[in-house]
């Protein structure tokens, strides 16, 4: 995101100019009155769920700082869980708003395509949204960014009556095992019981996501080859994030296009499970909070298959184009948090957004905050 007289660095070490211009989110802030502070800290090309890198350093986890916060807009969710600031914009294009929201005990909201405006980013697959503490403030900042008051509104009225889908399986990717961590089961499983008791229907309904992940990698590893042209010295990236590039470059061409037509396929197939609930409630990662240089050292191999494992449950939305909305879930015995997502269908973000508020009168996350304080923008 430019912010004028800044560079846009994307976590990269480098000479990158400063912008002339904000983004076209940065003014909408500005006109609504805004406080903005700076930029934070991302992984590179935002390609991990870890915010470590050789140009900035390592952000840790307010709530335990041997652990991340998670990625890739980490240090947008660490700035709003140590108090440093009341709320924060994103990006999320594999689930970066709402990992670091969930391991920060945080609310994150990624809107659906074309809710924001502006240009798309890696072939329509990332979205901006907003990480803060309730989900009143979230909504509020999700205002400022689309224009209007809809999901303010949203989050002070009821949901209604929902069905509600509990989902434990995610898509399949690759032959990965993905162990669903026992704390984060019982956490999700927690916040599905608090929603039986709060009136909704809940159900197991799994999404039939077929081979979605053909159709989220080219554009995913295509737009990362971009940002890897765009760099100033491509010497000065991780030979990780070059190696990905790489990949994306091999997958620009004809699986680009055939990724591109096929997403109308995958959301009539992943759709269908709209015909019988409502919402679909879902781990936001398989883990909790990774410890502090978990990736270190890793092949690109390895690294690409510990981020799956820890992180399987978030791209699917991202390839889809709908919304999602992390909640916070818990706290595990060793006092990291884990959340847990509401995910909808295109346009269901009014819908999600309400459910959440609803939720957050049961469970009042916002008044479990690293070292006892609490704030509000709402």
């Amino acid at each position: 995101m430019d912010l004028a007289g800044e560079p846009t660095a994307f976590g990269c070490a480098g000479e990158y100019p400063a912008a002339d211009e904000d983004s076209v989110l940065v003014r909408q802030l500005r006109v609504a009155g805004a406080v903005i502070i700076g930029k934070t800290n991302t992984p590179e090309f935002g390609l991990w769920p870890v915010t470590e890198g050789s140009a900035f350093g390592v952000t840790r986890n307010p709530w335990h700082l041997g652990h991340t916060p998670g990625g890739s807009s980490g240090g947008s969710a660490a700035a709003v869980a140590a108090g440093v600031v009341a709320a924060a914009v994103g990006s999320d294009g594999a689930g970066s708003i709402r990992i670091p929201a969930a391991w920060t005990h945080l609310v994150g909201i990624k809107p659906g395509r074309g809710t924001l405006p502006g240009p798309e980013a890696f072939n329509g697959i990332t979205e901006w949204g907003p990480l803060a503490r309730t989900t009143v403030d979230a909504a509020l900042l999700l205002d400022v960014l689309a224009g209007g008051s809809r999901f303010v509104a949203a989050a002070g009225r009821s949901p209604g009556r929902l069905r509600v889908g509990l989902s434990l399986r995610p898509a399949f990717m690759g032959g990965v095992r993905v162990r669903l961590d026992p704390a984060v089961r019982a956490a999700v499983v927690g916040v599905a019981r608090r929603l039986h008791g709060l009136g909704h229907e809940v159900v197991v309904a799994e999404p039939s996501f077929g081979l979605l992940a053909l159709s989220f990698l080219p554009r995913s590893l295509a737009g990362v080859e971009a940002w890897c042209v765009a760099a100033p010295d491509r010497s000065l990236l991780d030979p990780r994030t070059s190696e990905t590039g790489r990949l994306g470059a091999r997958l620009a061409g004809r699986a680009l296009r055939w990724s591109t037509a096929s997403l109308d396929h995958y959301r009539r197939r992943v759709g269908r499970v709209f015909d019988r609930v409502d919402v679909v409630l879902a781990p936001t990662t398989a883990t909790p909070p990774l410890p502090v240089g978990a990736i270190d050292g890793l092949s690109g191999w390895r690294t690409d298959r510990a981020v799956m494992a820890a992180c399987p449950y978030a791209w699917p939305w991202n390839a889809l184009g709908w919304p999602e909305v992390n909640v916070p879930a818990g706290i595990t015995a060793g006092g990291l948090p884990v959340g847990a997502q509401l995910l909808g269908p295109a346009g269901g973000e009014e819908v999600l957004i309400s459910l959440a508020a609803q939720l957050e009168s049961e469970l009042r996350w916002s008044e479990l905050v690293p070292g006892g304080r609490s704030s509000s923008i709402g």
